[in-house]
């Protein structure tokens, strides 16, 4: 490389502190946002490194062997982020995904998993308790990762053909590799196992077809994303784009009809269909159009970055320094530290990918890498 790459998460701590209000009022979990969007999912990130270097994500020629990944101190340990889960918790959220980087790379995750799993929704029930990985070490851990108390995971897998995989990956690791890993955890319960592929046009959208085929009559959901502009070192544009009614098409076209499904719940970010001729119910497919479909009026996602900066959108230019606020020396209640998230929330107009579709040229701005936020 030429040029130094900052991370742009090391530009947010000159941002103003955050302030805790002089009136606090305890969470009912009813908390929503400036456009009237609840607080139910939390996706926290537990590390900004990968062993991946995928192309649109981590590009090796930006996280290369001199790239600065955080220091294990700026880390929030895990007794700092279930602290700060509980607190989302009391304000109405069901669901956390723990996220990366590839997050099977943190040491003892399962012990986190243990911690995350006690936690109790507003009314009492477990949480939705998820996993996002690459798959290249769910092989051995998917047993232990349940035996924790993980709900589910979902891999991502760019392609069957092992030569393009491995172009996307850029570290040569194999599609049998991560198949094994979807097995693995299948037999372990931790299903039904959805499946990722992001659709680059020019790069894997002939691949399409061939996942669509293999996943047809298995238990397990395939779905395709629409290439997006998170972060700035991808080189993303829009013409490398295929939109998830092309995609539709092209699967259709191939001799497999699909029928359109409702969706499961309000916010959910997948459109869903079924292979018409699949057994059992099986064939379930997903299709993520963040960039021809903004899903953002119904988004009820916060993002919790691997050092403790809370992130009201995939695609922000700047987080809030929560990780300051749990480790000052007066050692604030949660009641005090939930007001300031109550406050940050109730100000939210995050819309861009709605802004970003009104604008097809894009919008010029810096964003967080999906390394560091989570995906």
């Amino acid at each position: 490389m030429t040029e130094k790459f900052i991370p742009l998460s090391a530009l947010t701590r000159f941002r103003p502190a955050l302030s805790v209000p002089e009136v606090l009022t305890t969470p009912d979990g009813q908390l929503q946002d400036a456009l009237s969007r609840p607080l139910h999912d939390l996706r926290i990130s537990v590390t900004d490194r990968c062993n991946f270097r995928c192309v649109y994500c981590m590009p090796k020629e930006v996280f290369d062997k001199d790239y600065q990944y955080l220091p294990h101190k700026s880390l929030l340990s895990f007794e700092e982020i279930t602290r700060v889960a509980s607190i989302f918790v009391a304000h109405g959220v069901r669901k956390i995904r723990l996220t990366g980087g590839e997050p099977l790379l943190r040491k003892h995750l399962e012990h986190l998993i243990e911690m995350l799993a006690r936690l109790r929704t507003v009314d009492g029930k477990p949480l939705d308790l998820t996993l996002t990985t690459n798959g290249s070490l769910l092989a051995r851990k998917a047993q232990s990762l349940k035996d924790a108390g993980l709900t589910r995971v979902t891999v991502s897998l760019d392609a069957l053909d092992n030569a393009i995989f491995q172009r996307m990956n850029d570290v040569d690791f194999s599609v049998n590799e991560v198949l094994e890993g979807i097995a693995a955890a299948e037999a372990a319960g931790l299903g039904p196992v959805k499946v990722n592929m992001v659709v680059k046009a020019g790069l894997n959208d002939h691949e399409i077809v061939p996942m669509a085929r293999y996943f047809r009559d298995t238990p397990h959901i395939l779905r395709f994303i629409e290439y997006m502009d998170v972060g700035a070192s991808n080189g993303w544009k829009l013409d490398e784009v295929i939109p998830s009614s092309q995609v539709v098409q092209r699967i259709q076209d191939a001799g497999m009809p699909l029928l359109a499904l409702n969706a499961n719940y309000t916010g959910e970010t997948a459109t869903r269909w079924r292979h018409a001729k699949s057994q059992d119910g099986q064939g379930e497919l997903g299709f993520i159009s963040s960039v021809t479909g903004a899903f953002c009026r119904d988004c009820s996602r916060a993002r919790l970055s691997t050092e403790g900066k809370l992130y009201t959108c995939l695609f922000a230019s700047h987080g809030h320094d929560l990780r300051t606020l749990l480790r000052d020396p007066q050692q604030l209640p949660d009641l005090a530290i939930a007001n300031v998230i109550a406050h940050i929330w109730q100000q939210r107009t995050d819309r861009y990918s709605e802004l970003r579709s009104q604008n097809t040229a894009g919008q010029q701005r810096k964003k967080i890498e999906m390394s560091y936020i989570g995906g």
